[in-house]
């Protein structure tokens, strides 16, 4: 998820500042994507210029408040919409690690298969503790069940790639 998106996810529910956004945005990630203050307040500069958000004046504690414009509105929708492609995605660096291991030759493929399969596992049991302590409601679970689920993939395509190399090196 963009921040920018994000951002005028939480505005749409209406005006917001920007300490209120950033806290709203983490705790509808599960905390999984903490955010900057700076990046909020910068992405709301940008969010101004484009013409998708415009400023609300201020609430009673004097804080500028932003409000989501009608192109805002319609960005949203256009992103809502809009399904993520695999391209969208940023390059995995696991897959690269074990394609480099396996091309380079002078690397144990079997060792850092082990070594990623340990730190995934205690990754997922990490996120297992989190989800039963979590009290953020629907989407603090969702964000968490998605990490599960990709660690747990992970974990299946670690076995695929300790299975496969194991075939080429007999």
């Amino acid at each position: 998820m963009s921040i920018r998106h994000g951002l005028l996810a939480l505005l749409d529910r209406g005006p917001r500042y920007g300490y209120q956004l950033r806290v709203e945005f983490e705790a509808a990630t599960g905390g999984t994507w903490p955010l900057n203050i700076g990046q909020v307040y910068t992405t709301l500069a940008r969010l101004e210029r484009d013409g998708l958000v415009e400023p609300g004046g201020a609430d009673e504690q004097g804080r500028a408040v932003y409000a989501i414009t009608g192109a805002g509105r319609e960005e949203l929708e256009r992103w809502f919409g809009t399904p993520v492609a695999p391209g969208d995605r940023p390059r995995d660096e696991l897959v690269i690690k074990i394609a480099m291991a396996v091309a380079g030759g002078a690397v144990d493929v079997a060792e850092v298969i082990q070594a990623q399969r340990a730190a995934t596992m205690r990754a997922l049991q990490e996120l297992t503790r989190t989800k039963r302590a979590a009290t953020g409601g629907l989407a603090e679970r969702l964000v968490i069940d998605s990490s599960i689920f990709k660690a747990e993939a992970e974990q299946r395509w670690l076995d695929h790639c300790e299975a496969v190399s194991k075939e080429k090196s007999s």
